[in-house]
Formats: C-alpha cells, structure tokens, sequence
C-alpha cells in the first residue's frame, strides 16, 4: 500500500517554492529590474495616472511596495542595519502620522499619510537593497526612457500632428520654441527631470557606468529637454549645480588640511551670493522669465498665508497631493480654478502639519545635506557627489514646486537621507553586537 500523504507533505512543495521565489526576488537582476521599474513609475507616474487613473497607479504602488517588501526580507541577512535608518526621517514620518488625530478631514489624511509612506518604502528600498552605483545607474536608466519618450511624443504632437495630447497634458508647442511638458505634466517637472537626467548621466560617466556613446546621447535629449521645457524654476536650480559642481571639484582635489577652510569660505560665499540674489531679485526674475510664475505663487501664498493663520503650529492635517474637492483645499484658487499644489514644499508643509512639521523637514534636510556633502567633498569614489547634487536640485525645486511633500521627490529623499547616513551617522559609533549565527533565521 502507498504511504499516506500529510498535510506536512502538502505544504513542502508550497514551502520550496516560496524559499525559491523568496530568494530569486533577492538576486541581484531581479533587484536592478525591480529598482528600474520603481524608479520609472515615481518619476513617470503623471502618466501613469493619465493612463491607467488613479485606482491603476494605486494598485501599481502596492505591488511595488509588495515586491520590494519581498525582495527586502530575502535579503535580510545581508544588509546592515545598524545605525541606518536616520532619526529625522523617523522625527518626520511620525509626525506626520501623528497629524491624523488633529486633521481636519481624518479619513483624506489617513489616506495620505499611507501613500507618502508607501513612497518613503521604496525609497528606503533603493538605499538598503542596492548599492549607491546600482542606484544611479537604476536612476539613470529610468530617466533614459522617460527623457526620450518625452520628447518623442512632443515631436510628434507638436511637429507631426501639430495638435495637443490633451489627456497627457501635452500642449504641442515644440514648433514655437516650447514650452513642453513631455510625461512631467508640466514644464517645471520635466525641466526637473532634465536636470536630474544630466547630474545622473554625467556621474554615470565618470563612474564608467555607461559607455561615451550613450553618455553623449542621454546628454543631448535631457539638454534637449531641458532646453524646451523653459522652466523658470530648473534654470535657477541647473545654475546652483553648477556651481556646486565646480565646488565639489575643488574640494575634492584639495589637500585634507585645507578642506575645513575652503569648506568655510564656501559658506561665507554662499551667504554673501544669496543676499546678492534676495537683493537683485527683480533683475534676476525678469532676466529668466519667471515674473509671471512669481505673481501666480505670491498670489496662491497669500491664501495659503490666511489658513496657516488658524492652525499655525499643527496645520490643517497632511495629505500630500491636494484634495481639491475637500475645505480648505476647494477654496484656494488659481485663475478662479482649486489650485492642485501649494506651488512650494515650505508653504505647503506648514499649511498641512505646522510649523512643528516645517521645522523637523527643514532639520531633515539640513542633516542630510550636510552629511551628502561631507561625504562627497571627501570620498574617493566620484558617485557620492551624485547625493549632494540630488538633493540640492530637490531643495531649490521645493522653494518653487511642492514635489518633496509627495511621490517621486519624497522617495528620492528618503533614499539620500538613508545613504547618507549610513556614512555619516553618528549611531554607526555606538556599540554593535551581533547575533550569534545559530539565532539567524534559516531561508527555508
């Protein structure tokens, strides 16, 4: 007679496959893939939206953040987690959280809240399951795609069809000169994302990630890009990298007795450039075209100004993207119509958790920062400028644009924060005692 099969028999073959999937998610292809794929969905995901809606991106999210969970626990045994996960960021998110039992409008926040955190996820993904090389070439590839589509379909809107593609927001202006939107949307995100392509590619570059060919290629079209796009906005901040850049470059080939005094006259510069630009400030502005941009956002800042006045400590209650069919949202308008963003991170966190909330970012991303440019002005490999020069774009895009309180921006902070701390926390000093190996859970 045949042996009996038990229900333990009937789980093995359930268990293997599990333990089998469990640890090809945690292989490095399938890491890479996955990093690509988050990477164009966040910085995509406006066209995303305008394709599948937002139930579709939704559910896109969570088997993202599903895939990355799995990928994450098969790879547990290998990453470090002593003294990684910054405090600020901790400081952040649990405010935010906390928000919830004072909004407003309870149920928007809850589901807000859950969305920046399913961001801040993957962005914890890219920082503890790749490698800084692996993530700006994941980065890289992404923009790749995203830059060449965008200009493709401009092409063909504004040169081919010389009509709009209206559901996409593509208003067909390449003829005149621009300005184009591609997948961003809007002219000021595509502008960022061209900004972030050329910083990317030109690390990739000098990290021989890439070969000239494509260096040269990705170059053009995210110049191309950012050329057309006509952003206010990224002009000011492309200007900011450069001079970074040509900092970082000289602090890097300084000699280590020297770097604390040029670090000093860099502040000092710094300071003294930045009241030269708040005092020419007209000139500057008119010189770039953004007087126009500037009227509508002090207008929309003036409203905002009288809400924050009521809840000035707490805010309103986080919801990330603005619910325009919810108060107060419904009554801040633009040219008569709800405006869907605050028009810039520092207004609109303090209109959403307070000022108690603007002063934990603005701490955030201070520390970070500070600790990307530590490590780039002092590291031998050239890709730890790449963290410096991100977040800096993002900091000065936030003056004007409220990208950092959501999606693609948060991730990317979240992600800097995460590997900057990893060499710079002062945590990594406290003591660390490992497991014994016997305690380790086994992958079967």
């Amino acid at each position: 007679m045949g042996r009996v099969s038990t229900p333990g028999d009937q789980r093995d073959p359930l268990r293997r496959y599990l333990s089998a999937w469990i640890g090809f998610s945690a292989g490095g292809q399938f890491s890479q893939v996955l990093a690509v794929a988050i990477l164009l969905y966040a910085l995509g995901i406006h066209t995303v939206r305008a394709l599948v809606d937002w139930p579709g991106s939704i559910g896109i999210l969570a088997t993202l953040v599903a895939l990355a969970a799995l990928s994450l626990f098969g790879a547990r045994h290998r990453i470090e987690w002593h003294g990684i996960l910054p405090l600020s960021l901790i400081a952040l998110f649990g405010y935010t959280t906390a928000s919830v039992f004072w909004s407003q409008y309870t149920w928007v926040s809850i589901g807000g809240v859950m969305y920046a955190l399913s961001f801040a996820f993957l962005g914890m993904y890219l920082a503890l399951g790749r490698d800084l090389v692996q993530v700006i070439r994941a980065t890289g590839d992404a923009l790749r795609i995203l830059l060449t589509v965008s200009f493709s379909l401009e092409i063909f809107s504004g040169l081919l069809i010389d009509q709009p593609i209206t559901f996409l927001g593509i208003q067909g202006n390449l003829a005149a000169g621009g300005p184009i939107q591609g997948v961003g949307g809007t002219r000021n995100f595509l502008g960022f994302l061209a900004a972030l392509g050329l910083v990317t590619f030109a690390v990739e570059w000098f990290t021989r990630s890439i070969t000239q060919g494509i260096a040269i290629a990705s170059g053009i079209v995210a110049l191309l890009c950012l050329v057309f796009a006509s952003s206010p906005v990224t002009s000011i901040a492309v200007l900011v990298l450069v001079v970074a850049a040509i900092a970082l470059r000289a602090l890097r080939r300084a000699p280590a007795e020297r770097k604390p005094i040029l670090q000093g006259v860099l502040l000092a510069l710094c300071i003294v450039g930045g009241g030269l630009a708040w005092f020419t400030r007209d000139r500057l502005l008119v010189a770039i075209g953004a007087t126009g941009d500037l009227r509508v956002r002090l207008e929309l800042w003036t409203t905002i100004r009288l809400f924050i006045t009521q809840h000035p400590i707490t805010g309103w209650g986080f919801t990330g993207p603005w619910q325009t069919n919810v108060f107060p949202f419904s009554e801040i308008t633009v040219d008569g119509r709800p405006s869907e963003t605050g028009l810039g991170a520092f207004f609109d966190t303090w209109f959403q958790i307070g000022v108690i909330g603007l002063l934990i970012l603005l701490a955030a991303g201070a520390l970070a920062f500070f600790r990307s440019w530590l490590t780039a002005s002092d590291h031998p490999i050239v890709a730890y400028v790449w963290p410096a020069l991100v977040l800096l774009l993002i900091a000065v895009t936030a003056s004007a644009e409220s990208y950092l309180l959501a999606e693609s921006n948060l991730m990317l902070f979240v992600a800097i924060a995460t590997i900057s701390a990893r060499k710079r926390s002062w945590r990594l000093r406290l003591p660390h005692f490992d497991r014994p190996t016997s305690d380790l859970p086994t992958a079967g």
